[in-house]
């Protein structure tokens, strides 16, 4: 006795997070429907107009706005953004950053020099441990 192969799907929360968009600003259909890997694959490769206009234009989910300002998410916490930003708000807290913003990218882009001269010094112990 074979059964037939059922596709994998995913909850519509996994698909949106994958797909970097905010889940309520989605269709209704998409919201409420197990996404299958297939249907997956084809909204990456061939995205649909509703798709193009949340990566366009938002509204944008918190790791997403976090990407775009250069910040990491607890730094939008503590700047007091909890709700999800579009672009156009995004380009203005750019364009005009507030003290909180330049704080938390000056912070950030400290911690990610700190990760990086430590992934140069644990490159040069293991070339040293290969010689």
């Amino acid at each position: 006795m074979t059964s037939a192969k059922s596709s994998q799907s995913m909850k519509p929360a996994t698909a949106a997070k994958k797909l970097g968009i905010y889940l309520p600003a989605a269709p209704q259909e998409f919201q409420d429907n197990p996404v299958t890997r297939e249907q997956f694959s084809e909204l990456q490769s061939n995205p649909p107009q509703w798709l193009e206009e949340l990566r366009r234009n938002g509204p944008h989910p918190r790791p997403e706005v976090a990407r775009k300002l250069n910040v990491s998410i607890s730094g939008l916490a503590r700047g007091g953004v909890t709700e999800p930003l579009t672009t156009a708000e995004i380009t203005e807290l750019l364009q005009n950053p507030p003290q909180w913003l330049v704080a938390e990218r000056a912070s950030f882009a400290a911690v990610r020099a700190e990760e990086l001269r430590l992934r140069d010094e644990a490159k040069k112990e293991e070339a040293k441990k290969a010689q």
